[in-house]
């Protein structure tokens, strides 16, 4: 959460990265848009009120609450703006980094649909079970369980699906020791560990989503999680994408998978 701090001459001041930089007010609400096309949150306050702010734990908690849903609350008003009248249906969940301030915000409503922790039907009758929960990392972050939990959470999901062999498993941490989980590796300060003359990296992605996908072979498995790991798998029968993600360059990533006939006929990753 970025704070934009008034001026007593009417100007700005934000830092970011280490960085300050001086934002006239005409350019105030360019310089939120962007940082919010970077993913970062940011609110406008005064040198009082960002010394409160930074002595009381509660109150900055409910400003990136009040932040998060907030543009939360923008990206539904589109999608249901967009996709209204038309036939499509937006599936969005809340992943690993997400409060749980933003679920009552994703109820079903019109053409949109919260899968989370339950089995979908998705045109073409393949069911579609979806999990946000990730296993542990360094962050900390709001939907973080241990890898028996995580195999218990998506087990249950599991049982419930009919048809397994045309089953997609769209689970957000990928499955460990693939091409899908491959991130830095990071010390207990949050910085990057060294190895030789570069970064070290290591596989972060879930013991218990590979054994869910090796056991139970769906057609499909959709991933995220590991920003770093752009790229697909195979796991047995079950292809495994990640489109991979590099939101803070304000380029959105993705996956077009087209199935038909109870397989994958094709898929592309994009970006843009």
């Amino acid at each position: 959460m970025v704070p934009i701090v008034e001026g007593a001459d009417g100007t700005f001041s934000v830092t970011l990265f280490g960085k300050e930089a001086s934002v006239r007010r005409d350019r105030l609400e360019e310089t939120r848009k962007a940082l919010q096309d970077a993913g970062q949150y940011s609110f406008v306050t005064t040198p009082t009120h960002l010394a409160e702010v930074r002595a009381d734990r509660a109150l900055e908690k409910r400003l990136f609450a009040d932040a998060m849903t907030g543009v939360l609350r923008s990206w539904i008003e589109l999608a249901q703006e967009r996709l209204s009248g038309t036939a499509v249906k937006c599936y969005i969940s809340p992943g690993n980094d997400d409060l749980p301030d933003v679920d009552p915000l994703l109820a079903d409503s019109g053409n949109l649909v919260n899968p989370e922790n339950r089995v979908v039907e998705l045109p073409g009758g393949h069911e579609m079970i979806t999990l946000g929960y990730t296993n542990p990392t360094p962050w900390k972050s709001p939907r973080e369980v241990t890898e028996d939990k995580l195999g218990t959470m998506i087990e249950a999901l599991a049982s419930k699906v009919q048809n397994m062999s045309a089953a997609v498993f769209n689970l957000h941490v990928p499955p460990i020791d693939t091409e899908l989980d491959r991130a830095p590796a990071v010390s207990s300060d949050f910085t990057y560990v060294k190895e030789g003359l570069g970064i070290k990296f290591i596989h972060a992605g879930s013991s218990a989503v590979r054994t869910a996908i090796e056991n139970h072979g769906p057609l499909l498995g959709l991933h995220g999680h590991i920003h770093e790991s752009k790229g697909f798998a195979k796991l047995g029968r079950t292809l495994c994408l990640n489109p991979g993600s590099e939101y803070a360059d304000g380029i959105l990533r993705g996956a077009i998978v087209n199935l038909d006939g109870g397989k994958v006929k094709e898929f592309l990753l994009t970006s843009g």
